[in-house]
């Protein structure tokens, strides 16, 4: 399964424009709000250079990114935790992807409303957080009233997970995101059972034009409040990004020469990963160099059976080596001539950027 993120804002922050320059999905982008009522999605290959280095010498018939579905959910209102604004079907699609996207607007465009009157980057980041925490405290509150119950009448069981509830609950309550909390690995089990909106990793994207900077005060604002809720932050200007889409590609990385602004894309993709502990390792089998993201800490055998079960059920070792090591050799056949490939086990980490050959018996 790839990767899955959901845009999330206000209504006409630019998510479906964002999603448009990600993925070129052609979702509707319309001045008004809920244009996006069923959520769009997007296929998006993630740019890695590794990839380009390693065909270069392996010679394979295809080149496999990873890829991350790209999920943009509509306009979230005030009052969305109570189904204002559809928001009761946009918070369910939010509880299904992986990371979450928060687009925040910072442009300034007289003929695309703003849902509160007026562009306030900070008050609408707030906005959008409060209404994830209400949608929580909700879900909280249900699931205290079945321990509840139980716990009155001496269950230990239930006693244990009323205590963790309630420390939720409080958090949820100061407006503390439940990604936030220190929780040991039996409390965070139960709450991951619960699906809750905040425990997901959280990118804002301050979405500005052209007249607008990385320095402006508006921007710097959202960078000291994404410090402060544990959340990444990526400045894009979702608008250029689209019409630089749009154009050739050569055109485009001229562009972005010139300008020295990097693609939203991979500065997103590399938030996630960060956020999510994701590493990436590659395979060179079957004629094809493939990425395959994984979290940091998974081991040899866990890495053979993202590729295949066969490959983790009949486990022998895998070969590995650095994707620069490789490249410098010259190939695969120059590498082991030279003795720089690795033979490791079943517990073996995958470090990022290792490039690794399972053998294994059928």
């Amino acid at each position: 399964m790839p990767l899955r993120v959901g845009i999330v804002g206000l209504p006409n922050a630019g998510k479906s424009t964002l999603l448009n320059a990600l993925a070129r999905a052609g979702a509707p982008v319309a001045a008004y709000p809920f244009t996006t009522i069923d959520p769009n999605r997007g296929m998006v290959a993630v740019p890695d250079e590794r990839l380009t280095a390693i065909a270069s010498v392996t010679h394979p018939q295809r080149i496999v990114p990873a890829a991350v579905e790209v999920v943009d959910i509509a306009g979230l209102v005030r009052g969305a935790h109570r189904g204002e604004g559809l928001g009761n079907q946009f918070l369910a699609h939010i509880r299904e992807v992986d990371a979450i996207v928060h687009v925040v607007r910072v442009f300034e465009a007289p003929d695309v409303p703003h849902v509160e009157g007026g562009t306030d980057p900070l008050r609408d980041a707030e906005i959008v957080e409060a209404e994830l925490a209400l949608a929580d405290l909700a879900t909280v509150d249900r699931v205290r009233e079945k321990i509840a119950p139980r716990a009155r009448i001496g269950d230990k069981v239930a006693q244990h997970e009323l205590a963790i509830v309630d420390r939720v609950r409080e958090a949820l309550q100061r407006g503390v995101a439940v990604r936030q909390l220190d929780l040991a690995s039996p409390e965070a089990a139960h709450v991951a059972e619960w699906h809750l909106l905040t425990t997901h990793p959280v990118i804002l994207a301050a979405n500005v034009s052209e007249n607008v900077g990385p320095d402006d005060p508006r921007v710097q604002a959202l960078v000291r409040h994404a410090e402060q809720q544990d959340a990444a932050i990526v400045v894009v200007n979702a608008q250029l990004e689209t019409e630089l889409a749009d154009l050739d590609p050569k055109e485009a990385e001229e562009f972005r020469a010139v300008s020295g602004s990097e693609a939203a894309l991979p500065r997103l993709v590399r938030a996630a990963y960060t956020l999510l502990g994701y590493v990436t390792f590659f395979s060179i089998a079957s004629a094809e160099v493939r990425a395959w993201p994984v979290v940091r800490g998974t081991t040899a055998v866990e890495a053979a059976g993202k590729i295949h079960t066969d490959m983790a059920q009949g486990f022998i070792r895998g070969e590995v080596i650095p994707w620069e090591t490789l490249a410098a050799a010259g190939g695969l056949h120059q590498a082991r001539e030279r003795g720089l490939l690795r033979l490791e086990g079943r517990a073996y980490q995958v470090q990022d950027g290792d490039v690794i050959t399972f053998r294994f018996a059928v």
